[in-house]
């Protein structure tokens, strides 16, 4: 029988618990199979314990405005921009300021189709 990703992930992670890159595409599978529980810990587990792991950030901030916790996002993206600039990760930067912006309210997608 052929193991699934997920599977496969967590066999994975028994080996290495406190690798972030398996922590992060184990939220992002979490995620892709609708259990947002379980994703959201494991998100919310990497800011703690990886606040370095950027590609964190927007996937939290995201699952958070969906979860209608939309006050949780903005924080979350002003502490990945933090994040970013610390890392000198411009192309993050600029994803979490514009996820920040439209969260905010302060952008709105209407506004560039002149």
């Amino acid at each position: 029988m052929q193991q699934s990703r997920l599977e496969k992930l967590l066999e994975f992670i028994e080996n290495e618990p406190n690798d972030e890159f398996l922590q992060y595409a184990l939220a992002t599978e979490y995620l892709r199979l609708d259990d947002k529980d379980k994703a959201l810990n494991y998100y919310e587990g990497l800011v703690t314990n990886h606040p370095g792991y950027v590609g964190t950030y927007y996937h939290l901030g995201k699952l958070y405005e969906v979860l209608n916790r939309k006050e949780d996002a903005i924080t979350t993206y002003q502490k990945g921009m933090e994040a970013a600039r610390a890392a000198r990760n411009n192309h993050a930067l600029s994803e979490l300021n514009s996820a920040y912006m439209q969260a905010s309210g302060l952008y709105d997608d209407d506004y560039d189709d002149y």
